[in-house]
Parts: structure tokens; C-alpha cells; sequence
């Protein structure tokens, strides 16, 4: 048959159509069939798998598809029932759109449900029953179809596609929060021990996008993904195969009583003495779950590692809690100070505490985190609401936190040696300033050798006043919200040689004039301004060599941008807002002259704001 093929195209100019293709070996044994005389032949293949699509592509351009809207989605509904030019019936037009809008943007669900619509009487009581029984138009085939999908996923990649159908239908996921409970969770495989288990999650994360099994709902500024979600046929089949597998129960009002073979469930509504599972190992808990329970039924989970109650609120925490001593993971939300007791949950790597919803995030009273903290040797994350501070050891008697590495966010002061000493690996950290006393606190962060995200927070009379901080040059990312430092101060911002990515946000930086200097942000790729009186700015294209995205929001006083900026090879979007016209004209002019000169690359993006 490929000897067929080959002969009957040799010398013909051809378009072949490849649909599916699951491999790059399947690729592979398909492409040589179809002979290169250099005549403008073609050939389009459809792929679920990027990495398929960039292998077959040689290096050239893909096409990504998109999801419907409502219009295309009526467009194609019409085109497949009414044939040979046909006119749809002013009475089935908005019951037409609504069969559309449940096909939920797939054009193959679009084409399924045309082809039952075909066969029926076209008028409106007929369509209405079918408006009404959509899914089961469509979920059969479909879901044979997204089956192949799950049923070709590495092993490794399973637990944590299946994993996701806990959260709720058209829930947005955030990325630091689903990876710290795939780690908890022990899904990772950590074949690279060079890498860190959340770096080898999002990897994982990554490949499931890349197989069309997760939808990206938006980047950082860096390029990694920050919230995810599953469109809703797909979720569908997780939470189908997650039940099937006895992985996960997703129930949305009553747990089932007295079941000894679930691991895991996530629970949207239901009575504490519903709840009932010796085997249980992690609990996922959503709105309007146990609105004002004791959580007095956790005594009967002594073996949960996982439980994330972050949308339900507590005045303090209850003391069953504590019992829990397998717990890896702990998220919730509550307004007390934390107790002592915390330190019995030896094996916990992950406290997420959250201010009730209708409390202030930050406050000029901190309250101080227990010394017992310095006991829980495995923490790896502790993400705060910003009320807290540390208290300073008296003694040395107690071990540093070698696995700590995200703390945020914690009320200045940090920075003592003292405490630094006992958090050498830190990654990420969050500080919120309260008094300027508080300033010699932040020189000793140049000390933490590992730290690659900062944020400091100015609240309350914080202002630099002209004495500056000193940072690691180990920084990556760089957040400064208020304070009013100095333009010429950021020279000690420009310095760091690893910086990508920096944000000046609510008048970080005070004055009307900036003068960027030579030699400056070497590594900067991202650069936001949100909030400031900038009126001149003076730099050159070489002081920042590498910048992909300028941001610029909430700036009344800047007319213009440099034209210098035009000239970064490296420069791919400026983002400004609406309210600034001049600027607005002053972005768009850059993205002009650069397409006078041939760059189509450079977009320019204007934004309400």
C-alpha cells in the first residue's frame, strides 16, 4: 500500500489530510510515504500532543486550536442541518443557540448534535427536547473519544490528571497551590534529583497541557503557567475514572457512610456526622462545606495526610486538628492567633493560612507565630496572611529549617541573623514592613544564599527614606509594593545579575525622573509599573538587553515611552492602559516604526484599567 501511494503521487502536486496522529513513530512510518518533488505540496496533520505537532512541523509555524465561541459554534450548527443554502427558521433561532452554547465550543459535539437535528422535525417543540438532552446526545461518543486520551497517559502523569477532577466544575486552579498537593500527595516521581519536587510538578503540569488534557487560564510573567482548569467533558471523564479506579470521590452533597475503600474525597456540601471513612487519606473541601462545623468529626481520620478546608472559615483552630499527626498538608482558613500545638503535626510540609473573607489581609498589630515552629523540621512552605511574625530564638538549641522554602507573607521584622541562620535554603519570601525602624531588618537579606523570589510589602508609615536594602544576587523576581524608594535607588536593583523579572507596584519608587544606568538589568525580562508619578525617563536600549514585556499601568504623568525601547531585539509585547492616551499613541508609534523597519514581532496591548 505505501508503494501504491508513493507511485500514485510521484510528480503530482497533492494536499493530504492526516487526522490524529498520537506519535512522533507513527509520524515517522507515514511521512515517507508521501514523496518531496519541491511542487508546493502539502500536508496538514491534527494532533491532541504539542510536542507531536512541533516534531512534524520542522520547526515552522502550528496552528493552535481554539474553542468556539457561540457564534461559530450557531455558524457551524446551521451550515451541518440546513444544507444546499437553506434559511433556519426565525422560531429555531434562539432555541438553535442555545443547543450551540451547550456543545460548549467543540466543534465535534457541534457536528453530533447536527446530525440528530437532521433527522427531526425542524421545528421548535421538536429542538427543545433535544436543547434538553445535549450531554446525552454527546457525551457517549465524546467520551469514547477523550478516553484514548487518559487510556495513553504515562503512568506517572494518571494520579495527578485524576486528581484535578476534585476540584469543582469551571474552577480555576492555582498552580502553587494544585503542585504543593500533588507533592503531599507523593505523585512525584523524582527521577532528577537535581530538581525540586514543585519544579518536576510543573513539568508534569506542563505535559498534561501539552497532551490537551488541561486548559492554560493564564501565565506568569515568566511563562509558567499560573491558573489551569478542565473544560467540562474532560473534567467529566476525570471524575468518572477517578470513582471507577476507587482514586477519588467527588460527592456534591453526602459523602457515603461507612465506605472503607476510599482514599480520597472532595466534598461541596454536606453534615459533619455524614462523614465517615477510616481509610480516608485526604479531604478537599469547597464552598458551603461544614459552614460552621467544630470539626469535631476529623478524630475518625487519624491516618489524613491532605486536608484542605480553605474556604471555610474558623475563629481559631480546632484542636482535633492537631491530632492529625500523618498530615502533610494543611490548608484552612481562620482568625486566632496559631497555637502551640501546632508543632505536634511532625510531618507536616505544607500550613496555608488564610484571613476570613471579610478580614483585612494585613494589620498594623501583628500577632507572633508559637516558637514551637522552629520544632517542625519538614515544613517546606509556610504561606501566611501576612499578621504574623517570627520571634527570635534565645538559644541556639534548636536545628535550622533546612527544607523551608517559601515563606510569605510574614511581618517585618525577618531579617535578624538570627533567624536568617535558621532559614538557609528559603526560596521564596514575603515581607510586609510596618515602622521605618524596621529598615536595618532588611540589609541582612543578602544573606539568604538560595532566595530567589522577594516581595516587600510598605503598609501602614513605611517609607525607604533613603536607606536601602541590600539583596541577593541570587534573585529572580522582584516585587516592591509602596515605600516611595528613590529612581536613583533601583541601582541597587539594576545590580542583580539574575533578576528576570520586577514589579513596582503602588509607588514603589518616588520622584519624576529615572535614569537607568550602563550595565543594568543584564537578565530582565519582564518589567511592570503600576502606580507612579514617572515623568522622564531616561535610559538606552543596551540597559535592558534581554526584556521581553514592558507593562506600564497607572501612570498619569509619562507621556512617552523611550523609542529606545523599539530597538531591544528581545522586545515582544508593551501593555499599557487605557486611561494614558498619550502613551497609548506613544506604544502604538513604537510597534509602527518597527514595522516600517520589518519587525511584526512587537505587539502592543492596551488594557482597561
Amino acid at each position: 500500500m505505501a508503494e501504491y501511494v508513493y507511485k500514485s503521487l510521484k510528480g503530482r502536486r497533492y494536499l493530504i489530510v492526516i487526522d490524529d496522529i498520537w506519535s512522533t513513530s507513527a509520524w515517522d512510518d507515514v511521512r515517507n510515504i508521501f514523496p518531496d518533488d519541491k511542487n508546493g505540496s502539502r500536508i496538514m496533520l491534527t494532533t491532541r500532543l504539542s510536542d507531536v505537532a512541533s516534531y512534524a512541523s520542522s520547526g515552522g509555524l502550528l496552528h493552535e486550536m481554539k474553542f468556539m465561541d457561540g457564534n461559530h459554534s450557531w455558524n457551524l450548527l446551521k451550515q451541518k442541518v440546513f444544507l444546499d443554502g437553506q434559511d433556519c427558521p426565525a422560531e429555531l433561532d434562539n432555541i438553535g443557540k442555545e443547543i450551540a452554547r451547550c456543545c460548549r465550543g467543540l466543534p465535534l459535539a457541534v457536528v453530533l448534535v447536527a446530525g440528530v437535528l437532521s433527522t427531526i422535525d425542524k421545528i421548535q417543540s421538536s429542538w427543545e427536547i433535544i436543547a434538553e438532552n445535549v450531554n446525552s446526545v454527546v457525551d457517549r461518543p465524546l467520551d469514547q473519544i477523550l478516553s484514548l486520551s487518559y487510556t495513553l497517559l504515562p503512568h506517572h502523569l494518571r494520579p495527578c490528571f485524576l486528581f484535578m477532577g476534585g476540584f469543582p466544575e469551571d474552577h480555576d486552579i492555582h498552580v502553587w497551590r494544585l503542585v504543593k498537593l500533588w507533592v503531599a500527595e507523593g505523585f512525584l516521581k523524582r527521577e532528577n534529583g537535581h530538581k525540586s519536587m514543585e519544579v518536576e510538578a510543573e513539568e508534569y503540569l506542563e505535559d498534561l497541557v501539552r497532551r490537551s488534557l488541561v486548559l492554560v487560564t493564564s501565565r506568569k510573567s515568566n511563562g509558567k503557567i499560573k491558573r489551569c482548569s478542565l473544560h467540562d467533558l474532560v473534567r467529566d471523564l476525570c471524575v468518572r475514572k477517578a470513582r471507577e479506579e476507587k482514586f477519588l470521590l467527588t460527592g456534591k452533597y453526602v459523602l457515603p457512610n461507612g465506605r472503607i475503600d476510599l482514599r480520597r474525597v472532595s466534598i461541596g456540601h454536606c453534615c459533619e456526622d455524614e462523614i465517615w471513612s477510616s481509610t480516608i487519606r485526604t479531604i478537599l473541601c469547597f464552598p458551603t462545606f461544614l459552614e460552621g462545623s467544630s470539626l469535631s468529626f476529623l478524630v475518625s481520620f487519624r491516618l489524613l495526610r491532605v486536608l484542605d478546608i480553605l474556604y471555610d472559615s474558623y475563629v481559631s483552630l480546632p484542636h482535633q486538628v492537631f491530632e492529625l499527626f500523618h498530615l502533610r498538608y494543611l490548608a484552612l482558613a481562620f482568625t486566632d492567633k496559631i497555637p502551640s500545638a501546632i508543632s505536634n503535626l511532625e510531618n507536616l510540609q505544607t500550613l496555608i493560612v488564610r484571613s476570613r473573607v471579610g478580614h483585612r489581609l494585613y494589620t498594623a498589630y501583628p500577632s507572633y507565630l508559637p516558637l514551637e515552629i522552629w520544632r517542625m523540621l519538614q515544613l517546606t512552605h509556610l504561606v501566611l496572611p501576612g499578621r504574623y511574625r517570627l520571634l527570635n530564638l534565645a538559644d541556639k538549641s534548636s536545628f535550622p529549617l533546612v527544607n523551608l522554602q517559601t515563606l510569605s507573607v510574614i511581618a517585618s521584622p525577618v531579617g535578624s541573623r538570627r533567624i536568617l541562620e535558621m532559614i538557609p535554603n528559603l526560596k521564596k519570601l514575603g515581607i510586609i514592613c510596618h515602622r521605618n525602624e524596621e529598615h536595618h531588618d532588611l540589609h541582612n537579606l543578602v544573606n539568604l544564599h538560595q532566595l530567589e523570589k522577594l516581595r516587600i510589602i510598605a503598609f501602614g508609615s513605611f517609607s525607604w527614606q533613603g536607606r536601602y536594602p541590600s539583596f541577593p544576587t541570587t534573585l529572580k523576581k522582584l516585587s516592591l509594593v509602596g515605600g516611595q524608594l528613590p529612581w536613583n535607588g533601583m541601582s541597587i536593583v539594576d545590580s542583580l545579575l539574575n533578576l528576570e523579572v520586577l514589579k513596582l507596584r503602588d509607588f514603589a519608587c518616588d520622584g519624576d525622573t529615572w535614569e537607568t544606568n550602563n550595565g543594568g538589568f543584564p537578565q530582565l525580562k519582564f518589567l511592570l509599573i503600576d502606580g507612579s508619578y514617572l515623568q522622564d525617563w531616561i535610559t538606552e536600549s543596551i540597559h535592558f538587553p534581554r526584556l521581553k514585556c514592558l507593562v506600564l499601568h497607572a501612570c498619569p504623568s509619562l507621556t512617552q515611552i523611550p523609542d529606545c525601547f523599539g530597538e531591544i531585539p528581545t522586545l515582544e509585547l508593551i501593555e499599557v492602559d487605557t486611561m494614558n492616551e498619550a502613551l497609548v499613541n506613544s506604544a502604538k508609534q513604537i510597534q509602527e516604526d518597527q514595522q516600517s523597519y520589518g519587525n511584526d514581532d512587537l505587539q502592543v496591548r492596551c488594557v482597561h484599567y
